[in-house]
This record gives C-alpha cells, sequence and structure tokens, in this order.
C-alpha cells in the first residue's frame, strides 16, 4: 500500500503531500489542474524515467518520496538483498522510496536511505505500484500486449525468460553461421589476398628496433671522415696534446691534495677530482678505440641502403611502421586461418546450431502448453468481470496460432505461438481483432478488466487507473465505480477520474487545485470532506456553475454509492 505520497519542486508544485489509505482513493480536478504530475511523480518511484527539466522554475532542486507497506515477495527481497539493503526476517516491510533531482549535479535515488541504482528502482517497481495510463487503451490493440497479458495471467514469467535466453542463445549461434556462409568466389579471393600478403611480410622478415639500428649505422658509415677527424682531437685534447686535460687535471689533482694537508676544507675536493680524472681516462681510452674500428665500406652503405628501402617498401604498405606491419601480419595469419578451417567450424556450429534448437523448442513448447491451458480460464475470468463494467453480453476469446513444423522462420523470443484478443460486444456478432470492434468506451472498460484480471494481486500493493474511464458515462461509469470499489476490497486503488458515478465510490476523496497568484501558479491537494465532496460532484454533474439541484443530485449519488 502506498500511504504517503510527498512532492516538492516538480513542476509547478511547491510542496504537495498525500496520506493515501486502503481501498479507493480518488483524485478530481479541473482539466489541466495537474492530476497528471502527480500520477507521473509515482511513476517515477516505480522506476519511470524522470528528467532534471521537471523541476519547478526557480528552483534548483526537487524531490519525488513515496512511503509504501508490502508484503515482502522472494523476489523483492532477493533485489533488495542484493543491493545491501537488510530487511532481516519480516514478512511485511516499509519502504521509503526517494528520488532527488539536482539542476547542477546528478539525480540520485535513495531506498530507505539506501543509494541505490535506477536499475534496481526499475527491478522493484513491478512490486510497488501497478499504473495504468491515459493512453494504454490504443496499445491493447497491438497483439504482442496480448500475449504479455496472457503469460501474467498464467504466472509463466520464469519459463517467459528461459524462452527468451534460449531463443537469444539460437540466434547467436545461427548468426555465426551466416557470417561463415559467404559466397565461395569471394572466400577464393580473400585467401590468395591474405596469402600474398602474409608471405611478402615474412619475407621481409621484420623485427622491432632493427629500422632504428640501420639507421645509425647508416649514420656513421656516411660520416667516417668527421668521425675519425673528431676522435682524434678529442683524444689529443685529452691525452696526447702538451696541455692535456688529464696531464692538466693531474697535476690540480696532486696541488689540491697538498693543499688538505694544511686547509681542511679543500680535503672534499680531493675525491671528486680523482673520480673526474677516473671519468676522463675512460672516455679517452673509448676515443682511442672508437677510432681504431673506424672503416668505410661501401659495401655495407649500400647493403644498408637497400635493407632500409625493402622496410620502407614493405612497411608504406601495411601501416606504415615496423610494429603495424607486424599486427597485419597476426591479423592475415589469424584471418587466413580462419578461412581455411571454416568448413570445419561451420560443421561444429551446425550441430550446435541442433542442440540450441532442440533446447528452444523444448522450453517453448512447454510455455505454449501452459499458454493454451491458461487460456480457456483467462476467457471466463474475462467475461465473468465483462459483467460487473456493464458488458453483460460480450463475448471474448484468445486466440493462440501455434507453429508446428519446427520451422526456424516461426520461432520468436516469445516462443512459438501468436496470440491475438477477440472481443464483441453485441449478441449475434462473432469476436474479432480489439481494433476492429472496439469503442473508446468499451475500450477502457475492457483495459480496466484485462489489465486486473491478468495481474496477480500481491498483497499490499497498490494500483493506480489515470483517467480509465474516459469516454464513458452514465450507467457505464456507474458500472465502472462498482468494479473499481470492488478491486478496492482486496487492494489499494489509486483512480483519476472526471466521472462523477466514479468519484460517489470514493473511501477517500482527494482534489487538485491549480492556484493562480500575480507572479506564479501552483498546485495543491486536499482531502475533502462530506460537505465538500458534495460540492466537488456537483462541479463534476453540472460544470462551472453549481446549481442546487446539482448538489441534490450529488447527495443522492452519495447516499446511493453507500
Amino acid at each position: 500500500m502506498l500511504s504517503l505520497l510527498n512532492i516538492e519542486n516538480i513542476a509547478l508544485i511547491d510542496s504537495l503531500k498525500i496520506e493515501f489509505g486502503e481501498g479507493l482513493n480518488l483524485l478530481t480536478g479541473e482539466t489541466g489542474s495537474g492530476k497528471s504530475i502527480i500520477v507521473d511523480s509515482l511513476g517515477a518511484l516505480t522506476g519511470g524515467r524522470v528528467s532534471s527539466d521537471l523541476i519547478k522554475e526557480g528552483a534548483s532542486s526537487a524531490r519525488i518520496e513515496g512511503m509504501f507497506h508490502l508484503e515482502l515477495q522472494p523476489q523483492l527481497r532477493t533485489a533488495l538483498d542484493e543491493s545491501g539493503i537488510d530487511l532481516g526476517e519480516e514478512t511485511t516491510v516499509e519502504l521509503i522510496v526517494r528520488r532527488q533531482l539536482s539542476s547542477a549535479g546528478p539525480n540520485r535515488i535513495f531506498i530507505n536511505d539506501h543509494l541505490v541504482t535506477a536499475n534496481l528502482l526499475k527491478r522493484i517497481g513491478p512490486y510497488l505500484v501497478d499504473i495504468h495510463g491515459q493512453g494504454e487503451q490504443t496499445t491493447l490493440f497491438d497483439p504482442a500486449t496480448h500475449m504479455a497479458l496472457l503469460d501474467e495471467f498464467a504466472s509463466v514469467a520464469g519459463l517467459v525468460r528461459d524462452v527468451r535466453e534460449a531463443y537469444s542463445q539460437m540466434r547467436e549461434v545461427r548468426r555465426a553461421i551466416d557470417s561463415l556462409e559467404q559466397d565461395e568466389a569471394e572466400k577464393l579471393r580473400l585467401v590468395d589476398v591474405l596469402g600474398f600478403q602474409v608471405e611478402e611480410i615474412r619475407r621481409a622478415e621484420l623485427r622491432e628496433g632493427e629500422l632504428e639500428e640501420l639507421e645509425a649505422e647508416k649514420r656513421r658509415l656516411s660520416n667516417v671522415e668527421k668521425l675519425s677527424t673528431l676522435s682524434d682531437e678529442a683524444y689529443s685534447l685529452l691525452y696526447e696534446a702538451d696541455a692535456a686535460t688529464i696531464a692538466t687535471l693531474s697535476n690540480v689533482e696532486h696541488r689540491i691534495a697538498e693543499l688538505g694537508q694544511y686547509e681542511q676544507n679543500f680535503c672534499e675536493y680531493s675525491e671528486s677530482l680523482k673520480s673526474a680524472l677516473a671519468v676522463l681516462d675512460d672516455l679517452a681510452i673509448t676515443v682511442r678505440d672508437f677510432r681504431g674500428r673506424l672503416e668505410f665500406s661501401p659495401e655495407r652503405l649500400e647493403e644498408i641502403e637497400n635493407r632500409l628501402a625493402e622496410i620502407s617498401g614493405v612497411t608504406r604498405k601495411y601501416g606504415g611502421t615496423v610494429a603495424a606491419t607486424l599486427e597485419h601480419l597476426l591479423e592475415a595469419e589469424g584471418r587466413l586461418a580462419n578461412i581455411e578451417s571454416a568448413e570445419m567450424r561451420a560443421k561444429e556450429l551446425e550441430f550446435e546450431l541442433i542442440e540450441k534448437t532442440q533446447k528452444y523448442l523444448a522450453i517453448a513448447k512447454e510455455l505454449s502448453g501452459e499458454r493454451h491451458s491458461a487460456a480457456p480460464k483467462y476467457k471466463i475470468a474475462v467475461e465473468a468481470e465483462l459483467k460487473t463494467v456493464a458488458l453483460e453480453k460480450a463475448h471474448f476469446e484468445v486466440g493462440i496460432k501455434t507453429a508446428h513444423d519446427n520451422a526456424e522462420g516461426d520461432f520468436a523470443a516469445t516462443g512459438i505461438d501468436r496470440v491475438e484478443f477477440l472481443f464483441s460486444a453485441n449478441p449475434g456478432e462473432s469476436p474479432k481483432p480489439l481494433a476492429k470492434v472496439t469503442s473508446g468506451g468499451e475500450a477502457s472498460r475492457l483495459m480496466l478488466i484485462l489489465k486486473t484480471t491478468s495481474r496477480p494481486r500481491h498483497s499490499g500493493k497498490a494500483v493506480v487507473f489515470d483517467e480509465i474511464d474516459a469516454g464513458i458515462g452514465g450507467r457505464v461509469a456507474e458500472a465502472v465505480g462498482v468494479r473499481l470499489k470492488q478491486l478496492a476490497a482486496t487492494q489499494q486503488v489509486l483512480c483519476v477520474t472526471h466521472q462523477a458515478q466514479v468519484a460517489t465510490k470514493a473511501d477517500r476523496h482527494f482534489v487538485v487545485e491549480k492556484s493562480l497568484g500575480k507572479s506564479k501558479t501552483t498546485i495543491g491537494v486536499r482531502e475533502l470532506d462530506e460537505a465538500e465532496r458534495v460540492e466537488e460532484i456537483a462541479r463534476m454533474l453540472a460544470g462551472e456553475k453549481i446549481t442546487e439541484a446539482a448538489r441534490d443530485n450529488a447527495r443522492e449519488m452519495l447516499a446511493g454509492a453507500g
């Protein structure tokens, strides 16, 4: 049951709090007063999409909060446990769901003050409230909706999920087979192209780092004369000249060592000078050895030039670098291996497809059997309920067409059945598809019956109808009101209505009002007492100008409603 709904800074609402009770809770008010904003806000608490654009102009944040008292279903407990919300061993639970919207930061969702994800809220939403909106009549004309309603009545959610998963696995294998079944000539052409590329790159014998090594060696060979001169001069300056650096530094080191014997401050420089001498001595040997190895070789230079040209030619075709070319080689080898082994892989996939198809058919046939078993029961249940909304002469049928030839083209994620509801409102007319025979008023009543008959009534769960009685009036509206009242005897019902006949059946009656101020428009809700209910129902009957006759009529209707 939804016991409290609190809305702040949403659309035209500054602050609004509604305390709902058991039974039939009705919301009335003039067109455009904001009733749908309240229903949409409640939808946000069950996982509906909500945008920061809904924040009231001038406000930086908004909040929608609901308090629910529920019987703790196993699936609901599992979902909450997995999100770290510990509810102990209680069989009934109080959940406070809050959505906080911000114009500057992220929107957040809390359940019992635990931050949760939007996916969790969508997952548990069906256990909180069922909301049936104004536009849902048109969805009843879509046969896809019919199968979902029948499945809900048959309580086969687990089988439906298993069939969908088995179908997905089967289709994945089928897509893999289709990708292998390319045109044979195309495969042969691709084998030739890939084979040539693999052979060309392998023949080049590329390796990482070779290009850099060759470039360095080329620079040396192209500058032998300059390198020889530089190394000779460097060695002479370091070691052979009259004022060679090493000799000069050695003299400095001796003198500093002597100074250190008399002045302690010079001692710390002595070790540094010895280290510098060691470095210079090592450098002189390296320069001398380098000079001794220098030798100009036109043959080697030509060999390097040819190798660099070969590497450039190959890499330019396959990526621009050695690394990219080697990566292309791996990819081409892999594709070539896949093509060459495609025939073997195709046979494996064909066996796998047979296995997946058999699994799918086994589950789909089990689901189909449950649907066929539930269909006559659903027909009886719906026709019995149609009598309660002034459609006592209507006929309802559940048409099921099942594929029996096991052709893959007849398979679907929903199984091997095609379900369509047929309806006739008048005696003597054979049932036909809903879109061909139902008027707006009949569609509203039929939707009420189909929805409430299909869905299992979880204890404590509320059901919301947003103007489900649109397009009807008089005796029919009275019948819908009675049906809603009957439904409210077993579960909480919230209903937005413009029908006075429905409004008289309320256990709690709320009016939604729009107030026009000098600088802003606001929406408010208040619960009506008996006298106020007379005025509201009289308004619904008479319009803007309420007459005493309308008030008398309203009193009679309220008295007749019990």
